[in-house]
């Protein structure tokens, strides 16, 4: 009976000191941060917000502005990548496919790897030019989404990285140019000439071969320009007309092979077996290496298809709210896979909580070979004395820079963490510099 008052004054005492522990640990970072961040030029009139947390105790380290919503650009590729790991499971999904006499239906799941010079492993494509038959594509009237994502910078369209959304893609939705004597030589990857190109394009330059090549907005109407500098090659994303342009790709593929296709809309969905392209992981290391945006807003079509049976971007962040993503600190503002969109909206303890869940989830091993670590794909030239400290998501638009992720202490902590600025009138290198002396000095002084 006389031990029970010491027992609790023990644990009392423990709490204190953990609570001590604690909150010494939240002050001395945040002189780090005051040092490194706040009284800087980078960050001066920069809005801004940091989140750390503890991994092994689930407690946060510090947070500035966690609370609050910034746009995090690329970041919000880390709950598309999550909610991939979730619901893909190991494998992309290619295509339902069944075969009778004298026809292959094929139902297309939103695979981004089909044709994609980037894999090397086509089962779909093996299946068409195995079964030597007839191929029909067939298409859900269920489907909503559109080729670009809601806030996407249109003007864009001619760079590589606003590639259209689409239910099928092929050569991952861009056709590349190549200058050869003279000539230019256009190419989806692997067919000859884009159907829409009867002939190779060719024009008399000049000696030097000063051009450029340019697309119309709303059509597949490519143009030579004369220009200041050599023509060498250029990637531009082509119209997909939802679908009607990959179609044609792959009719004039399979005639090349002397096959024949055709196209149907159907709203049931087809009976047969489904079949697997790509593992996972090789998919995700390239979207998160390289900050794909195709791949990432692909990933969020064949989860919406897997998860609600039709292709819808809203439909299904809605359900992930509801579901994978439920409990998040703050309700986020989420509307596409990329982050190419300013409408999306996180706050640094969303970020946290999600990269918390996804070690939990699946571990260090998939984490450190789906995220970049130091001196690696976007983090080239950053953290290059702790790159196996690190592992960890950037993101970039004009007035952004984020960088969340996971970081290893001196002493072996592991923390998540995320730092989001928004409105900055310096450089995204000046801000990525500061962010990294930050981090630098945290991992050294813990």
């Amino acid at each position: 009976m006389q031990r029970t008052p010491l027992r609790f004054w023990q644990q009392g005492y423990w709490m204190l000191l953990l609570l001590l522990a604690s909150c010494g640990t939240q002050q001395q970072v945040q002189k780090i941060a005051q040092r490194q961040l706040a009284a800087t030029d980078a960050f001066d009139k920069a809005h801004w917000g940091v989140s750390i947390l503890d991994l092994a105790t689930n407690r946060y380290w510090y947070n500035q502005n966690g609370h609050k919503y910034f746009v995090p650009a690329s970041n919000t590729k880390i709950p598309t990548c999550y909610v991939a790991m979730r619901q893909l499971q190991d494998r992309l999904p290619a295509a339902v496919v069944r075969e009778t006499t004298d026809t292959l239906y094929v139902q297309p799941q939103g695979d981004p790897s089909f044709l994609h010079p980037d894999f090397s492993m086509q089962p779909l494509w093996q299946q068409m030019l195995a079964a030597k038959k007839h191929v029909v594509l067939r298409f859900s009237t269920r489907d909503r989404f559109e080729a670009y994502g809601s806030g996407w910078s249109w003007d864009d369209y001619q760079e590589p990285y606003l590639a259209e959304r689409s239910a099928f893609p092929l050569y991952g939705n861009l056709v590349s140019f190549e200058a050869a004597n003279q000539r230019v030589k256009a190419t989806p990857s692997r067919v000859l000439r884009p159907p829409f190109i009867k002939e190779p394009m060719v024009q008399l330059i000049g000696t030097a071969g000063n051009f450029s090549i340019s697309r119309s907005q709303d059509e597949n109407l490519f143009s030579i320009n004369r220009g200041a500098r050599p023509f060498t090659k250029t990637t531009i994303p082509y119209k997909t007309n939802r679908g009607v342009t990959n179609f044609i790709f792959l009719q004039d593929t399979l005639q090349q092979m002397g096959l024949s296709a055709s196209v149907s809309l159907e709203a049931l969905p087809l009976q047969g077996r489904l079949l697997y392209s790509q593992p996972l992981d090789s998919f995700l290391v390239p979207l998160m290496h390289r900050s794909d945006n195709f791949f990432a807003e692909q990933s969020l079509l064949m989860v919406s298809q897997r998860m609600l049976g039709y292709m819808s971007d809203r439909a299904l962040i809605d359900t992930l709210l509801a579901t994978d993503l439920r409990g998040l600190p703050q309700p986020p503002r989420w509307v596409d896979g990329s982050g190419l969109s300013r409408y999306n909206l996180f706050t640094p303890q969303d970020m946290v909580t999600i990269l918390y869940r996804m070690q939990q989830e699946f571990g260090w091993s998939r984490i450190k070979t789906i995220f970049p670590s130091g001196n690696e794909g976007t983090l080239r030239g950053y953290y290059v004395n702790d790159s196996t400290a690190i592992y960890a998501k950037t993101g970039t638009l004009s007035g952004v820079v984020a960088l969340s992720g996971f970081l290893q202490t001196r002493k072996g902590k592991w923390l998540a963490f995320s730092v989001l600025v928004n409105n900055h009138q310096s450089t995204a290198t000046a801000v990525r510099r500061q962010v990294e002396k930050f981090l630098g000095e945290l991992r050294n002084r813990y």
